[in-house]
């Protein structure tokens, strides 16, 4: 009898444990993650958790007018960047003039707010004027880290399993 109840122990234990790696696995390949790749290669280049409702920064400087530009998104349940605000010091070539709510700020900075556009991902050539990208006010990664003069492309998805790649990073 001792036997019976020993396996049936033991049965229970390993039951127990495998269901909570199932869970654990499960937990870890639900979660977001902004990932940025190379678009030509599809490799994961950066991986970062994220979650929804979280702010997400880019900081660029503008090619033309050498100008500091801001994008400020918040990060959809669906994984989709909704962009926010937009702030820069001055118009100039290539600067929209019609997006949201145009205001000036104290800190003498133009604010176009209430946007409103969705990207579920951003593609750019990385360069020297890719300045940062920030998670909820943490700096998570600078252009100078990042592969120069490549195009890359910035999404939100699944952790999912970690030996998935991207596929197919041409045909978004």
């Amino acid at each position: 009898m001792n036997i019976a109840k020993d396996y049936l122990h033991k049965r229970a234990v390993l039951t127990a444990l495998c269901a909570v790696i199932i869970f654990i696995g499960g937990w870890y390949c639900h979660q977001k993650v902004i990932k940025i790749f190379s678009w030509k290669t599809g490799e994961v280049i950066f991986t970062s958790s994220v979650a929804t409702g979280d702010k997400v920064d880019v900081f660029w400087t503008h090619s033309l007018e050498k100008i500091p530009w801001n994008e400020y998104y918040t990060l959809r349940e669906d994984g989709v960047l909704v962009l926010d605000t937009i702030t820069f010091p001055a118009f100039g070539a290539g600067i929209p003039a019609n997006k949201g709510r145009c205001r000036i700020g104290d800190d003498g900075l133009i604010y176009m707010e209430k946007i409103n556009q969705e990207f579920k991902y951003f593609k750019w050539l990385n360069s020297k004027f890719t300045r940062e990208i920030r998670v909820n006010g943490k700096l998570i990664t600078k252009g100078t880290e990042l592969p120069n003069h490549q195009v890359l492309i910035l999404r939100v998805e699944r952790r999912g399993l970690p030996w998935r790649t991207v596929k197919n990073s041409r045909k978004l």
